[in-house]
């Protein structure tokens, strides 16, 4: 090409290639063996220049390459930089690609578990891990550059985004900060406010995927293209992208004339030729199975590909039955190749344990080339199955979305099974933004001249309300930062309360909020505009009809108070009523999804209370939650709001000490001797009294008032009554607006406070002053630090052997996938059980002294109750228990049981680092139970 240009053009692009061969960035792009994209450069060129810089754009797109850059200056410069990840599945990749570039003499890892060349130049670690450093003012901190905070949109992570705003606040004003986010839809506010904590930001926005995107649906035997005219393909172009009518048109059709047996007859026999043509419509409509998916996109050329499933059985069960299918997707040499591979990364695991982690039947579905990933999964078999899908060797992946967050794994194609999802309470519709993640997943670079997102057709779909999904780029960037006791501690340690005050003050969630608090002020001032005219509609010439309005109010308001009056009473009548239940008492559940017949297993009284009996329920501060045997053999714990009126036992019969609520057979016995004993007994119904507005003397009165009133015989009266109604909706909401702004200006600074304020209460805190016990709470990290702080003060865990310590440190990290109140959880016997009651009791004290503080877990902070689940099978595993049994005993998947067990490791650790060191056998039992725990599994489970 450079024969095409005049001397004068040649000898300036000489120029410019010498002056970019003088700067850094001109070597660093001769490292890469393609042309860096615009926005990368623009972004290097930023930072060389002194900059910070804010990178948002699509996955796969090629961001880290500014992060790269990061770590190429500060070599160059004789300086430090620090590479964090969320994860350290991606700090373990990030480590072997930076290992690969620049040796393993320069390149260190830290995470939760693992250290690696910690004093190296360059750090690649999770982000708690340079939080922590941060408020211990650690040594490595001396002759940082640099810190790339990749995946930095995890700050609106509600269980550990906080993390992120820490470090960005407390970072030292010398090291320049490198933000990766993916596209987000308000980076421009990120970007000012990262301006106004770390000084000049560069913001750069790319939303062009490097590979375009093709969107599908698949119904039946065919692909469907999702729109008609896809000019920008999934970018954000100016072309009008209509939805493909035909597939407009097949929900229609099913919609329209969906098969209906109730409507065979309307009068007459429906005539053969129209059930024929039914019959042929509906086969051409319907939700093609895992193995037909996967076959027709091989046809299609499209493998690799990543099924998103929302359910980790799902995955698993979807790899058995493309494997019960006799899908092949690898020939007879690849096949070899996968068994070598896999059999060298798993040299170092027992063949017992093999056996146990269902190593051949995985291996079968590697050797086809299809494979499950989850995180219930064992690390190292993720880490291989991720290793084979990078080379080719594995062609087919059922996922979970956890995929989808920041793991090298691009494929082909992108299917997505349903655009439903489990969030942890419901089953929700996935947003554009999570639609927007998985999908990103489609087109490798470098590889494929296109990506395809295929979902596929379910019954009732809605192909408008999909493109609205595929052609959404809204995905804002929301603070989920909230103050810890950890945080707290540590602030004031380094700055005093005063001055911590005011640097959570320039958290981005305040940032965020005062912004907001424009617009409401705009909102409140045209409300007060509007009330001046509704106060004109409701003027009467008989008198003050403001007044005569208020009465009318204050009357609604009188009935509204009684009403909810008789409701408290009646439930506190009910609540009593439940606290007389015994085990063995028959009762009629009145209403809800179990009402009629059941039997009281356990009276479900709260923390504290008996029955009389001397039998303690569980720990409940809601009232009692009997444990109950349906009619219908269900065992199910009930509310409250089971039992709108009282309940009493219409009959006894005795519980045998073998039922097992778990076996089926067991409930089902029980529940026949139930019906048999009382199935006939008729329940009473329950009459409500005379209600009590009947003889309420201030409605008499309010209602006396109101006919004396001047404007009660205005012949306009009612018509007043409509404009004041206006007035006070409108008034009632311009002071909540009004509230609002009060409660949005200086909320993290007022949350500080109540959190201070505690910690004073407990002596943490005297003033800016931090006690011994404060120094020892700002060593401890997590959900359950003051916990935590308060049972090392106790001196609860003294004594314990380490297995038994493990057990009660795995109360303070565990939470269940799923809420399961139906059986208490399996628990040592002994010292560790005494142990594990008292935390739940220093708990409660603790949960108690926070309604007073108003310190709200609500809104992400405070103290969760701790979950005893995880203590039997983590006492085991640290008594030295095989791991079949193990697993057995915990019911849950190997993946699982490691994650929690290295959870358990980490805080054990800092447990041995808070302990206080004369007459205390915590530390030293502590660091012995890490040793207990970190084996077999666990141990050689990852690299991080």
């Amino acid at each position: 090409m450079t024969e095409d240009l005049s001397p004068a053009e040649r000898y300036q692009a000489s120029r410019l290639r010498a002056a970019e061969q003088a700067t850094a960035l001109g070597p660093f792009r001769q490292m890469y063996d393609f042309a860096l994209d615009p926005y990368q450069i623009e972004a290097c060129k930023a930072l060389e220049a002194g900059k910070g810089v804010l990178v948002a754009a699509p996955t796969g797109s090629g961001k880290t390459i500014v992060g790269e850059f990061a770590v190429h200056l500060a070599l160059e410069q004789g300086r430090k930089c620090f590479y964090t990840t969320p994860i350290k599945a991606l700090s373990n990749q990030k480590f072997a690609d930076l290992v690969r570039r620049y040796g393993p003499d320069k390149v260190g890892l830290l995470t939760g578990d693992n250290s690696v060349n910690a004093d190296a130049p360059v750090v690649v670690m999770t982000t708690e891990v340079l939080r922590n450093m941060l408020y211990a003012g650690s040594q490595a901190l001396n002759g940082l550059g640099y810190v790339v905070m990749d995946e930095v949109h995890y700050l609106s992570d509600r269980f550990r985004g906080a993390v992120w705003e820490e470090v960005i606040i407390h970072l030292p004003a010398s090291v320049t900060l490198v933000s990766l986010s993916a596209t987000v839809s308000n980076a421009e506010e990120f970007g000012d406010w990262l301006d106004t904590v770390r000084g000049d930001t560069e913001v750069i926005v790319s939303e062009q995927r490097p590979v375009p995107l093709w969107q599908h649906v698949l119904a039946g035997r065919r692909m469907y293209d999702l729109f008609e005219e896809e000019s920008d393909h999934g970018g954000r172009g100016t072309g009008r992208r209509e939805v493909n009518p035909d597939l407009v048109r097949l929900a229609r059709m099913e919609n329209q004339r969906g098969y209906n047996p109730r409507e065979r007859r309307r009068g007459k026999m429906v005539r053969e030729a129209d059930r024929e043509r039914e019959r042929r419509q509906r086969s051409r409509i319907w939700t093609p199975s895992r193995p037909e998916v996967i076959d027709r996109l091989d046809a299609e050329g499209l493998l690799p590909a990543i099924t998103f499933i929302f359910s980790r059985a799902a995955c698993e069960a979807a790899v058995q039955q493309c494997l019960h299918a006799g899908l092949r997707l690898n020939d007879e040499d690849k096949r070899r190749l996968v068994r070598e591979i896999v059999e060298e990364r798993t040299a170092s695991i027992p063949p017992e344990d093999l056996h146990v982690l269902g190593y051949y039947e995985w291996l079968e579905g590697l050797e086809r080339g299809i494979a499950a990933h989850h995180a219930g999964m064992l690390p190292r078999f993720k880490e291989i199955v991720e290793e084979l899908f990078v080379r080719g060797l594995v062609k087919a992946v059922f996922a979970t979305e956890t995929l989808a967050l920041g793991i090298n794994m691009p494929a082909r194609s992108v299917v997505l099974e349903k655009l439903v999802k489990w969030n942890g309470e419901q089953h929700a519709d996935i947003t554009p933004g999570e639609y927007t993640q998985l999908t990103g997943r489609a087109g490798r670079r470098g590889i494929d001249v296109e990506g395809h997102a295929v979902v596929l057709w379910q019954r009732g779909m809605d192909p408008g309300a999909l493109a609205g999904l595929a052609g959404t780029r809204t995905y804002p960037l929301r603070s989920s930062f909230r103050p810890s006791y950890n945080m707290a501690v540590n602030l004031v340690e380094q700055f005093g309360r005063h001055r911590s005050r005011e640097l959570l003050e320039t958290s981005f969630a305040q940032f965020q909020a005062d912004r907001s608090v424009v617009g409401i002020s705009r909102q409140v001032q045209r409300n007060e505009e509007g009330l001046e005219g509704y106060r004109e509609g409701m003027t009467c010439h008989l008198g003050d009809f403001e007044e005569y309005a208020r009465l009318r109010r204050d009357l609604k308001d009188r009935e509204t108070e009684l009403a909810k009056q008789g409701a408290s009473q009646r439930r506190a009548a009910a609540a009593a009523s439940l606290e007389k239940l015994k085990p063995g008492d028959v009762i009629h559940v009145p209403t809800g999804k179990f009402a009629g017949l059941a039997l009281v297993l356990d009276p479900g009284l709260p923390a504290g209370r008996t029955n009389g009996h001397g039998h303690r329920g569980m720990e409940y501060h809601d009232g009692p939650r009997p444990l109950v045997l349906t009619s219908e053999r269900q065992v199910k714990r009930l509310a409250s709001i089971d039992f709108p009126v009282p309940v009493e036992a219409v009959e006894r019969m005795r519980v045998p000490k073998s039922f097992n609520p778990r076996s089926p057979q067991s409930r089902r016995d029980l529940a026949s001797a139930l019906r048999s004993k009382a199935g006939h007994i008729v329940p009473d119904r329950h009459r409500r009294g005379r209600a009590p507005a009947a003889d309420d003397r201030e409605i008499a009165r309010l209602r006396s008032e109101l006919r004396a009133h001047p404007c009660h015989g205005c012949d306009e009266r009612e018509d007043h009554a409509r404009w004041a109604e206006r007035f006070y909706r409108l008034q009632r909401d311009t002071r909540q607006l009004e509230r609002r702004i009060e409660g949005r200006t200086n909320t993290i600074a007022r949350t500080f406070d109540r959190i201070v304020a505690l910690l004073t209460e407990l002596d943490y805190l005297r003033g800016s002053e931090v006690t011994e016990h404060g120094r020892r709470l700002a060593r401890l990290y997590g959900e359950l630090d003051l916990l935590a702080s308060e049972c090392l003060r106790a001196g609860v865990w003294e004594g314990l052997n380490p297995a038994e310590l493990a057990a009660c440190v795995s109360a303070l990290v565990y939470e269940a996938r799923q809420a399961d109140d139906a059986v208490a959880p399996k628990l040592p016997s002994g010292p560790a059980r005494t142990a594990l009651g008292e935390m739940v009791r220093i708990w409660g004290r603790l949960d108690a002294l926070e309604e007073d503080f108003k310190i709200n877990q609500a809104e992400g902070v405070g103290q969760r109750e701790p979950d005893l689940g995880f203590a039997w099978a983590v006492y085991m595993w640290a008594s030295g228990r095989p791991l079949d049994e193990v697993l057995r005993e915990a019911d849950m998947p190997a993946g699982d049981f490691v994650r929690w067990c290295k959870q358990v490791i980490d805080v054990l650790g800092q447990v041995a680092a808070a302990a206080p060191r004369e007459d205390s056998t915590v530390a030293r039992n502590a660091r012995k139970a890490v040793d207990e725990v970190l084996r077999g599994v666990v141990a050689y489970s990852s690299l991080g």
